[in-house]
């Protein structure tokens, strides 16, 4: 199994990928420090968001908050045969737990708050400058003094120690037992963990395994019963079995066969099953509609035979088609859509192979009883027709009918429905003419809907529909939405930052950076050296002075050391800075802009946050999506041009494909479906299923013995509809 969410919904190779390693590398972490500014990963940690519909800086709602935040710290867990709280796993600055700064500032007593004059967004205490907007949400300021006049919620953060996971998890989950239950009269509580998508994630098998059982065995049901016939020889019931039973087994084969080689197995290739029930049921029913038209008085061989020259070549081209669209999915950067179409495509091949062997066998066996005219349940001899009066007779005990012009099985009702009246009426001029109208209707609003089509994996809809995480990221959206991520800006070079070309160098930057409408503020150790050396007459003109004083600097403000990457000669090899974004843009618009902004710096730049490597979706889903739709369509279009004898009817496969795409994804869009590695999966498997009716018909079209185009319509109708009715 193979569920990590990174792994699977992110870029295989993705950009932040890269950054991230050299931010790791770069800026090893200070365990003794921690600073969650400085994270190069989410981190290891509990959340909850405490909201109120009045003020919730009162007294009341913080004394409950306090006493909320003092059980969660005191809160005894039993781990093996010893038991530890959360200062024996809690992440340290100078050797103390990492604390909430807003119960900070209140000093841990809820009266101080009528003392206080917070300001935000950043409020300057006497020890250090604090980022009130990280701990208050939906907040109202004064305009003129910008002081704090209310806010609805607060957020508190208890990071842990990144070693010993099985102990911390372990604390997580009694957070999560703890805190499930804390809202009262004064608060509303919501929360979270770092690894509650993950472990939501990890349940979704479990509880979908009744709604996939179910509509598993509604499709099979079905498929069975509409074989049924209620002639007792004709009946194509055993078939039926047969064939679900070969669509079982392609999926048994598939399946073990990747998890033998060591293919790890994702969530998203659980679809396989519904795919490759549908493809194969697909080519049962053609193999069947072919049957039924061959000659009953002939031999069982030849009947076969003649089933295999009309269906064979259909069954070859859709299964061809079918399983090079999903290998050809497998150049897809996300690894949950490599895994999917891996497992579909073998499945395929498993389900061609043994729809042209095992279940021909099966017809062969079955084509043996009906040539015996024997009962379908108990296999004895029953005569064509019934004795006088005897309804129950002609109900259980006859069949082996047939057409004794054309020595045929007599015609299903789907089948005569459409020959004479469906077929007649669609090739009719007028109506040729309304279709053309609402297809090109749809093809609008297909095409509309494709224009509007927003990119990116909203991480939200991995959870279940009733986690408490919904909460969460719902309170999160509501009263924290005014900032975004913090972003990190390496450089990269070395550079002399005494040197006065080179501090303008790197401040038209900062200053670039700061023009764009979604940046804020910036948190800089050199500016704040700077000004540390302004503020006592320093002159750090000079490399030697430069040096000396921020030996002192650092020792003064020792978090920034964590920013700063020396050589064995203590010389600057890298460093890093801070910019603090707002959500007044998309996250695409924010990640791309922030990068572009870099790139045009004449100092070597990189930028980078936790959250990118999952934004870098935004940035190849798109191409890789349509690259991989054109790539297929072109590939289907060779395959029928090879195996279709008709070049019109060829250039129709590939456009009845490329339609189905542009409103599966407009309509994705109408919708309010975001373009996703998930829903790629989707369009990879619309793929699939379209290219079987279109390949069916227009075979079916060129194979028509007719000479008259409508009629070649109305031929293949008759032959394949009630089959595609079924199929669909």
């Amino acid at each position: 199994m193979s569920n990590n969410i990174e792994e699977e919904f992110t870029p295989v190779n993705g950009q932040a990928k890269k950054e991230r390693k050299y931010i790791q590398e770069t800026f090893p972490v200070n365990e003794s420090t921690f600073s969650r500014l400085r994270l190069s990963t989410d981190g290891n940690y509990a959340t909850l968001i405490a909201t109120s519909d009045r003020n919730i800086l009162t007294v009341e709602s913080l004394q409950v908050i306090l006493h909320l935040d003092l059980k969660i710290r005191h809160m005894v867990v039993e781990f093996g045969n010893q038991s530890f709280t959360y200062a024996d796993i809690c992440a340290e600055v100078m050797g103390s737990c990492v604390s909430n700064d807003i119960l900070d500032l209140i000093q841990y007593n809820a009266s101080n708050i009528g003392a206080l004059r917070l300001t935000f967004p950043w409020y300057d205490s006497d020890s250090k400058r604090v980022p009130l907007y990280l701990s208050l949400g939906s907040v109202k300021v004064n305009e003129e003094s910008s002081v704090v006049e209310s806010a609805h919620a607060i957020q508190l953060y208890y990071y842990l120690q990144e070693g010993n996971k099985p102990k911390t998890d372990l604390w997580l989950e009694k957070f999560i037992d703890m805190v499930s239950n804390a809202s009262s009269a004064h608060i509303q509580v919501s929360y979270s963990t770092s690894m509650s998508l993950q472990w939501e994630f990890e349940e979704t098998p479990s509880s979908v395994i009744s709604l996939f059982s179910i509509t598993y065995a509604i499709a099979i049901t079905f498929s069975i019963a509409s074989c049924w016939r209620l002639d007792n020889v004709r009946t194509k019931v055993w078939v039926a079995w047969f064939g679900v039973f070969s669509t079982g087994l392609s999926i048994l084969s598939g399946f073990g066969a990747l998890l033998l080689l060591g293919q790890p197995f994702v969530m998203p290739a659980a679809s396989c099953p519904f795919l490759i029930l549908g493809i194969g049921i697909d080519d049962m029913f053609i193999m069947i509609s072919s049957w039924q038209r061959t000659c009953v008085m002939d031999s069982v061989p030849t009947r076969l035979a003649h089933t295999y020259k009309d269906a064979a070549m259909s069954i070859t081209i859709t299964s061809l088609t079918d399983a090079l669209a999903f290998f050809l999915g497998f150049i897809s950067p996300f690894g949950s859509v490599q895994s999917f179409c891996m497992y579909a495509g073998i499945c395929v091949c498993f389900c061609y192979l043994y729809n042209i062997t095992f279940l021909g066998a099966c017809m062969a066996l079955n084509g043996h009883r009906e040539e015996g005219n024997r009962h379908w349940f108990t296999c004895a001899v029953v005569p064509v027709s019934p004795a006088e009066n005897s309804n129950a007779c002609s109900i259980c005990c006859v069949g082996g009918k047939y057409d004794n012009v054309t020595e045929k099985e007599e015609t299903e009702f789907i089948s005569h429905v459409f020959e004479k009246f469906y077929g007649p009426f669609l090739t009719h001029k007028l109506i040729k003419v309304l279709v053309l109208v609402i297809y090109l209707g749809y093809l609008a609003a297909g095409i509309y809907g494709c224009l509007i089509l927003e990119e990116g994996l909203d991480i939200r809809n991995l959870a279940l529909d009733d986690s408490y995480l919904v909460a969460y990221y719902d309170d999160q959206r509501q009263h924290f939405s005014g900032y975004s991520v913090n972003v990190m800006v390496a450089v990269t070079q070395t550079i002399e930052y005494w040197n006065r070309t080179e501090q303008e160098s790197l401040q038209s930057c900062i200053l670039n950076f700061q023009s764009l409408s979604y940046v804020n503020s910036t948190v800089a150790w050199f500016l704040s050296f700077q000004q540390y050396a302004d503020a006592n007459a320093f002159d750090i003109s000079s490399e030697e002075a430069f040096q000396t004083h921020l030996s002192q600097f650092l020792q003064h403000a020792p978090m920034f050391r964590q920013d700063i990457n020396f050589t064995a000669d203590n010389e600057i090899r890298a460093s890093r800075f801070f910019i603090q974004t707002l959500d007044n843009v998309t996250e695409k618009e924010m990640m791309t802009g922030i990068r572009k902004t870099a790139e045009e710096c004449p100092i070597k730049l990189l930028v980078y946050h936790p959250a990118f490597i999952y934004f870098d979706q935004y940035t190849v889903i798109v191409e890789n999506t349509i690259q991989t739709v054109l790539v297929a369509v072109c590939v289907m279009l060779v395959v029928a041009l090879l195996l279709i004898p008709s070049l019109l009817c060829s250039l129709w496969v590939a456009f009845a494909v490329l339609s189905v795409i542009v409103g599966v994804s407009g309509f994705m869009a109408l919708w309010g479906v975001n373009l996703d590695s998930i829903s790629m999966i989707n369009l990879v498997m619309s793929i699939g299923f379209s290219v079987d009716f279109s390949a069916h018909i227009s075979y079916s079209f060129v194979s028509s013995p007719k000479r008259d185009p409508n009629q070649k319509a109305i031929d293949a109708l008759a032959h394949l509809g009630s089959h595609d009715i079924n199929a669909a």
